[in-house]
């Protein structure tokens, strides 16, 4: 065999060696394609549908329905499904959430007059009414006693509600009193105890520190800073000079 009848078949090899390359490597992106395809649903629409059926559908598809959250709804009677994400249509990988709210049917409450009342007396009047407690966040209010109910959302003798959850604002009593810090440098130790301690505070620490020159006793350094926001139970650091 000549020299060119040998490159000529080198070259033959060649090119059927780079075709089955090529037609293996597009089989593998088709059938990954495909795989990736057959892992996935197309998200129903289930708005309207009763809860038990809703979720056997999705189960039935390999999803997980989780419920965010349960409205009065005078649109759809209870226990059905009000709304959904994602959309009806949506391509969703199996074992993803499908997100609901869920209607409790018309509003039939009338929102009781929370204010006053003490955390406890509001959970009790709430259950009674068919209602929860939602967030309840504490604040500082003047003239209040702590626990009491300050204020409430929705609105005393609401009927136009959405949620059968209250959200509440709880007294914390009154707010802590604020003073600015005095500035305690350069006076001694004795005079600067006699202030803060004459104001109702209290001293953590004296630590002596070697000073170039001056009397001893001397405060070098304190804590809280001076014209800081200090309240009624600061303690005071100091340094001195010895």
């Amino acid at each position: 065999m000549s020299l060119r009848e040998r490159i000529g078949t080198l070259f033959r090899l060649f090119l059927l060696f780079t075709v089955l390359v090529t037609v293996a490597l597009v089989s593998a992106i088709t059938t990954i394609r495909f795989t990736i395809r057959g892992h996935q649903e197309t998200m129903p629409s289930m708005v309207g549908l009763p809860f038990d059926y809703a979720q056997r559908m999705v189960t039935g598809l390999g999803l997980e329905m989780k419920v965010e959250d349960k409205l009065f709804n005078a649109q759809y009677p209870p226990q059905a499904i009000v709304s959904q994400m994602p959309p009806p249509g949506t391509r969703i990988k199996i074992g993803q959430h499908v997100h609901v709210l869920v209607s409790l049917g018309p509003p039939q409450v009338i929102i009781p007059n929370l204010l006053g009342t003490s955390i406890r007396a509001a959970r009790i009047t709430a259950i009674q009414r068919n209602l929860t407690l939602g967030d309840i966040v504490g604040v500082h209010w003047p003239g209040t006693e702590r626990d009491q109910v300050v204020a409430q959302d929705p609105a005393p003798e609401s009927t136009d509600v959405r949620s059968p959850a209250m959200n509440i604002l709880v007294s914390v009593g009154e707010a802590p009193g604020a003073y600015l810090c005095p500035r305690l440098v350069g006076q001694p130790i004795t005079e600067g105890r006699r202030i803060i301690e004459k104001a109702g505070f209290k001293v953590a620490s004296v630590t002596s520190s070697a000073a170039r020159a001056g009397s001893r006793g001397i405060i070098l350094t304190q804590s809280p800073a001076a014209g800081s926001k200090i309240g009624s139970d600061t303690v005071f650091s100091f340094q001195v000079s010895q």
